[in-house]
C-alpha cells in the first residue's frame, strides 16, 4: 500500500513537473512577445512550482531504511519546498510595489487568459490530489507542495479578476493590490512549512 502511495506521490510531481515547464514557456514568451508583466510574473511563478515537484521527485525516489530517516528526508523536503514561497512571496512583493509606483498596466492577451483559465482548473484537482497522497503517506512535504499548488491556483484566479476589472473600468492598481495581498498568504504558508506545523 505504501510503495503505491509512494508512486503516486512521484507520478504527481513528474505531472506537476512537465505541467508547470509547458505552462512558464508558454507563460513567459508570450510575455516577451505581448510586453505583459503579469505574464511574465505568472511564468516565473510557474518556474517556483516546478522547483518544488523537482525538491517532490528528490523526497520520493529516496529510499530510506527506517522511519527515522524517512522523516529526516521528509523534512528537508519540506523546509525546501519552504524555500519556495519564500522565493516567490519576495518577487511578488517587487513585482506589486513597482507597478504601483510606475503605474504598470497589465496588457490583456486572450491566450494569457486561457492559461489562467486552465490553471485554475488544474491546480487544485492536482493540489487534492496530492494533498490527499500526503495526508494518507503523513508526508508534510508533499501537504506543503499541495498547498502551494493551491497558492498557484488562487494566484490565477486574482490574475483573472484583475485582467477583468482592468479591461472593462480601467482600475489598474487592482492588480498589484492583490499581489501584495497574496505576499501575505505565501509567507504565511512558508513559514509553517519551515516550521513543520500540520498542513
Amino acid at each position: 500500500m505504501k510503495n503505491n502511495l509512494q508512486k503516486r506521490a512521484l507520478m504527481l510531481s513528474y505531472m506537476n513537473v512537465g505541467y508547470h515547464l509547458a505552462e512558464e514557456i508558454i507563460s513567459i514568451g508570450l510575455g516577451v512577445i505581448t510586453g505583459s508583466i503579469a505574464l511574465i510574473g505568472f511564468g516565473l511563478d510557474s518556474v517556483i512550482e516546478m522547483l518544488s515537484g523537482i525538491v517532490m521527485i528528490w523526497r520520493f525516489k529516496h529510499k530510506c531504511q527506517s522511519k527515522q530517516q524517512e522523516h529526516i528526508i521528509d523534512r528537508k523536503a519540506q523546509k525546501l519546498v519552504a524555500h519556495t514561497f519564500f522565493i516567490l512571496g519576495a518577487y511578488v512583493l517587487y513585482e506589486a510595489i513597482k507597478k504601483l509606483i510606475f503605474h504598470e498596466v497589465i496588457e490583456p492577451s486572450l491566450l494569457g487568459i486561457g492559461i489562467a483559465i486552465l490553471s485554475i482548473i488544474v491546480m487544485p484537482i492536482m493540489a487534492h490530489l496530492k494533498h490527499q497522497t500526503g495526508k494518507l503517506l503523513n508526508s508534510q512535504s508533499l501537504l506543503s507542495d499541495s498547498m502551494e499548488s493551491y497558492a498557484s491556483a488562487w494566484m490565477s484566479a486574482v490574475l483573472l479578476i484583475a485582467l477583468g476589472v482592468n479591461y472593462f473600468f480601467g482600475l489598474w492598481w487592482v492588480d498589484p493590490l492583490a499581489g501584495l495581498f497574496f505576499v501575505v498568504i505565501l509567507w504565511r504558508e512558508g513559514y509553517e512549512a519551515y516550521t513543520g506545523n500540520e498542513q
